[in-house]
């Protein structure tokens, strides 16, 4: 097959910065066997075109980036049909797959992956705060052959909008980040990690504020917070506030090679989030054999409490007192770290995309999408060798 995907961003030319890792395995099992062509929003502010993990990359760049996408899909297509156009991430990217799909008689998938389905308007995030945003949602949503999303929680709120779903998490690429036993707690001070953008849908306020009441009880631990801090320090400044300094360390972006290492000595990822299609963070720590306590979101929300603990959002009190039941009890905690690299592994990259192929294969012959149906029928094509 000939697919177009479409994404927000994740695919800088390095490879390594500026990257949503489980994309880059998604696309690089799916050069494998097919000719991939990735649309990039924004990647960088430029248009431009580069190959990364055997896919052809499309810049956009600045600069009605919607329509000349949908333009740039049509003219690839002009030179060799695509099969197919799938977007990851709902938003401006359904809307140029549905549009690109729909003005060439091609089946389109839309993947849920992010706040597409919110509207947290005192912190400025999710896709449904505005009237347009709402009904452009809606109708692209409609208009999609297929739309599948990471977590249980992301069907249920699409099934509250009258739209079927297909649960398709995007899982850890074992061969980069292979698999580790979990392993007993060491005596003395507890490790966390949070890995997560400093921004207010994370809300580290929440995360610090729960340290706090640990640091209170009595709790011995020490946190290091991974992401690049869009906040500009006030996340610093509140953990000086509340006499955290030396027992946070924010560490700033980490790539995944500088990642591994400080997830595998964590006991314990703690996330604070408002809103989570997933987090990826979660299935990461999994497969390293460290579990996660956090608010009720995405996988944290659909894991809890066999694979997983989870606490209201915004409750730092409880999101406390369960960091630190888990803690005073390994065997609970051991039990929940083996439970969710069972996940984890089960629903690995491999399976991601061996799902997102046989759906692509159920479009193609049944012509999901407006006019699919004809264009499989006259242009087939023969998928490439695994190389």
């Amino acid at each position: 097959m000939k697919l177009a995907l479409v994404v927000p961003g994740g695919v800088d030319r390095t490879g390594e910065f500026r990257v949503i890792p489980v994309l880059l395995s998604l696309i690089r099992r799916l050069a494998c066997e097919h000719e991939v062509h990735v649309y990039a929003l924004r990647q960088e502010a430029s248009a431009d075109c580069w190959q990364l993990m055997g896919a052809h990359i499309h810049n956009i760049g600045d600069g009605w980036p919607r329509l000349r996408a949908i333009r740039a899909i049509r003219e690839e297509h002009r030179r060799a049909p695509f099969d197919l156009v799938h977007a990851i991430f709902s938003g401006s990217c359904s809307f140029v797959a549905v549009a690109a799909a729909m003005s060439l008689g091609l089946p389109s998938l839309v993947h849920i992956g992010g706040g597409e389905l919110v509207a947290m308007h005192e912190i400025g995030y999710g896709g449904r705060r505005f009237l347009k945003g709402r009904v452009r949602e809606a109708l692209v949503l409609r208009g999609a052959g297929t739309v599948t999303a990471a977590s249980a929680p992301i069907i249920d709120s699409l099934r509250a909008l009258g739209l079927q779903a297909r649960r398709v998490p995007l899982g850890v690429d074992l061969r980069y980040w292979p698999p580790r036993p979990p392993h007993g707690r060491r005596e003395g001070r507890a490790q966390l990690i949070h890995v997560a953008s400093l921004n207010r849908v994370k809300d580290q306020s929440t995360l610090l504020h729960a340290l706090a009441v640990l640091a209170e009880t009595g709790v011995d631990f020490h946190m290091d917070i991974v992401g690049q801090d869009t906040l500009d320090g006030e996340m610093q400044r509140l953990a000086h506030e509340l006499s955290l300094d030396g027992r946070v360390r924010f560490h700033g972006f980490r790539t995944q090679r500088e990642l591994r290492p400080m997830m595998e000595q964590a006991d314990l990822l703690v996330m604070s989030s408002l809103h989570e299609a997933g987090p990826l963070v979660l299935l990461e720590a999994a497969v390293v054999g460290v579990p996660t306590v956090g608010t009720a979101v995405g996988h944290i929300a659909e894991w809890s409490p066999s694979a997983a603990r989870s606490v209201p959002v915004g409750d730092w009190a409880a999101l406390a007192e369960a960091i630190r039941h888990v803690l005073a009890d390994d065997e609970l905690r051991l039990r929940l770290a083996v439970a969710a690299q069972r996940r984890a592994i089960t629903e690995d990259a491999d399976y991601t995309a061996r799902t997102f192929q046989t759906l692509y294969l159920q479009a193609v012959a049944t012509g999901s999408g407006r006019g699919g149906a004809l264009h499989a029928a006259s242009s087939p094509r023969t998928p490439k060798k695994m190389g």
